[in-house]
């Protein structure tokens, strides 16, 4: 948990600073006008990095272990870089195709080498739990997914729902724990979902067992003829804008008392916050809800548990993916991104060195990863 002092702190601060959603009108300005400002600075930094110039990763590492603790302890209101950020938006989802192009449907090829793809561990994006002792990437997500399957309380026989089932990593994994599970996956990435649709013809892998069905689509197109046990999700909820209404859908999957698992990115600040880099070139329209989002919005289903993951098990994570990436730039630079591979490969590497320390800061009590158990009302 967040320490009690620096949570009294952040409530303490004056207008510019802390709670801006509960502030003054005029502080509420105030706090907006000064937000271009740091945008300005940010994004001047990453530009000059990104067109060629040479910053040893030792200076930028420096940079933003200076610069992170003194915006979440003290400044967090300017981490916010858009109204957008601070309050559920009128659709559920926004800019999901572009996510897609930035993001999921890159080549295969670079994203199987960053990642991680093995045997039963397919690539996944998301956090690796290193807190248990896990002694190489593979472990941690093997740690990770041990872990949901405890917290969602998931049995054999279970019908699941996952929803943004990445490249089928979780779904086959919990295929080979339980013999009698049935899951489905739900994804909008048609790179990802053709990854899958391959798997599912792979003699060796869990996804052909028949026990494995897969919607390529959105939350709002998709339709099932049987309720589900269970759903999870994991990480797909920083891209979603408005909770309550995909709460609302998803209940609709549900059997009476039917749970969901949620995992995403979150922070223990008085607001959501985002980041002008990371809207443009890594997650368009990303956030990462505060803590307390998720309860905030008990109606359709109801918040009956909540974890929050220490920031330094995701720091370590980008870290192994960080020295992937560099490891097999010889691979990698030959296969289309769509831009100059020179320029792909700074916004990358710009991206995965900030969020090493992103997640590290302030020993990982403010930015980490977020759980929760839902319950159908």
């Amino acid at each position: 948990m967040i320490s009690p002092s620096i949570g009294r702190a952040l409530q303490r601060h004056i207008p510019a600073i802390g709670d801006i959603t509960s502030k003054s009108p005029l502080a509420y300005r105030l706090s907006r006008a000064t937000v271009p400002v740091v945008n300005t600075v940010q994004m001047a930094v990453a530009e000059a990095y990104i067109n060629g110039l040479e910053v040893p990763d030792v200076v930028l590492r420096s940079l933003f272990d200076t610069c992170m603790p003194i915006l979440f302890k003290h400044f967090p209101s300017l981490l916010a870089p858009y109204d957008w950020v601070l309050t559920e938006t009128p659709h559920v989802a926004e800019g999901s195709h572009d996510l897609m192009k930035l993001q999921y449907d890159l080549p295969q090829g670079m994203l199987n080498r960053m990642l991680g793809e093995g045997s039963l561990i397919y690539p996944k994006y998301s956090m690796g739990l290193w807190e248990n002792g896990a002694e190489n990437l593979e472990q941690s997500q093997i740690h990770m997914m041990d872990d949901v399957i405890e917290k969602l309380g998931i049995q054999d026989g279970d019908r699941i729902l996952d929803f943004g089932c990445g490249w089928g990593c979780v779904p086959n994994y919990i295929l080979s724990k339980f013999p009698n599970v049935q899951m489905t996956g739900l994804n909008l990435s048609h790179e990802q979902c053709d990854y899958i649709r391959n798997k599912m013809t792979d003699s060796e892998s869990y996804l052909s067992s028949g026990r494995f069905q897969l919607f390529e689509g959105d939350l709002n197109d998709a339709s099932f003829t049987e309720p589900f046990d269970k759903i999870l999700s994991v990480g797909v909820f920083c891209h979603v804008g408005n909770l309550t209404q995909a709460f609302q859908k998803l209940s609709t999957f549900l059997k009476p008392l039917g749970k969901v698992f949620i995992h995403i990115i979150t922070v223990r600040t008085p607001n959501n916050i985002s980041s002008a880099y990371t809207h443009k070139y890594i997650f368009p329209h990303g956030r990462y809800w505060n803590f307390d989002a998720v309860p905030n919005c008990d109606r359709d289903l109801k918040t009956i548990d909540r974890w929050y993951m220490n920031g330094t098990n995701y720091s370590q994570t980008f870290a192994i993916w960080l020295q992937n990436f560099d490891r097999v730039q010889d691979e990698i630079r030959v296969l289309d991104y769509g831009i100059d591979y020179a320029r792909f490969r700074r916004i990358w590497r710009f991206y995965l060195i900030w969020f090493v320390a992103n997640f590290a800061s302030c020993d990982g009590e403010i930015n980490g990863n977020g759980q929760y158990l839902l319950e159908r009302r």
